[in-house]
């Protein structure tokens, strides 16, 4: 199904932020938006997507650049994820989300690639990506969910009908920071918690995300609630670069004196959206940054999953994935 041409479509290239969200107000419901493209030029060129416009956002300069606020930090959408794999300020105090976004794709990649690109991507399902018929292209079947489906890289948590996972590698670094996503519009701006930017097919089985087609992600902001604190990230995948994670984790710990104050985890390639361990947080709160505690965790964080056919062995890793964030924390 792949093809080598891409349809015609309009190319619009807004210099200012508020002639992007103008366009978006006036046609948003056909223009595709683009930031370094790495994932939008796959889609054309397949011709999955066909839009009759695209705005390139690669000009606004006002949602470039890392800036220190008086409660954080804040990165605006269109910052390459190498310069926020390689920033001082984030690297001492956000280590977390420098070390995910340091393990996106390739350097070639990450040095065109954006925070908010990586965040907004659609489902990687091959079945989906290459055009068929499925739930979520708007049919009545999930063919990774089938006896002779391939769903090795699928989801082993809260799937409905879709059972595709979020792709992201920074989004569940995001979500331990308590990030806030910043979205505007031509007449109103509004600020959703990371957590809850990102939904499922139970919720919108045709979006990964939140965002409207008159909206734009314009910033990503850090509290510094988790500044400092220890930090943990590790991707599982089938190469060491380039490729999409089987499963990568994020933690965030407050430790006083070997003993654990507060924790979030969150890991990616489980779910349909990076998957907030809440009870994992729960059941290590007051105990020792130690190899048992993790192991509690750890068993914890996979209760209640649904491996299909030839996905199981994501059950042992995330296990061992979120034994080692508490346990290995830094």
């Amino acid at each position: 199904m792949v093809r080598d041409m891409m349809p015609s479509f309009e190319l619009l290239q807004p210099a200012r932020l508020a002639d992007a969200l103008s366009l978006l107000d006036r046609r948003g419901n056909e223009i595709w938006k683009m930031a370094g493209g790495n994932d939008s030029l796959d889609w054309f060129k397949d011709r999955v997507k066909r839009p009759k416009a695209v705005m390139d956002l690669g000009a606004l300069t006002e949602l470039k650049g890392i800036r220190e606020t008086a409660d954080g930090i804040e990165i605006g959408a269109l910052t390459t994820l190498a310069e926020i794999s390689t920033n001082p300020l984030i690297r001492n105090k956000y280590k977390v989300l420098a070390d995910a976004a340091g393990r996106v794709a390739s350097p070639q990649i990450r040095n065109a690639s954006s925070l908010g690109g990586n965040v907004s991507q659609d489902a990687r399902c091959w079945y989906y990506r290459s055009g068929l018929n499925c739930y979520r292209a708007g049919g009545n079947t999930c063919f990774a969910d089938t006896p002779a489906g391939q769903n090795r890289e699928h989801a082993i948590f809260d799937a409905s009908r879709c059972i595709a996972v979020s792709p992201s590698d920074t989004a569940p670094a995001l979500v331990v920071l308590e990030a806030k996503m910043v979205i505007k519009t031509a007449k109103a701006e509004r600020v959703i918690d990371a957590e809850k930017f990102f939904i499922g097919p139970a919720v919108d089985i045709t979006h990964m995300t939140v965002l409207k087609p008159n909206e734009l992600l314009t910033a990503i902001r850090i509290p510094a609630k988790w500044a400092g604190a220890k930090f943990y990230f590790e991707k599982v995948a089938d190469r060491n670069t380039w490729d999409f994670a089987l499963v990568n984790v994020a933690s965030a710990l407050k430790v006083n004196n070997g003993t654990i104050e507060a924790a979030r985890v969150a890991c990616g390639g489980v779910s349909c959206t990076p998957r907030f361990i809440k009870v994992v947080e729960e059941v290590v709160k007051g105990g020792k940054q130690d190899d048992e505690t993790g192991s509690l965790a750890g068993k914890t964080a996979v209760h209640g999953a649904r491996p299909v056919n030839f996905n199981q062995f994501k059950v042992p890793l995330m296990e061992s994935l979120v034994k080692r964030a508490i346990r290995d924390a830094v």
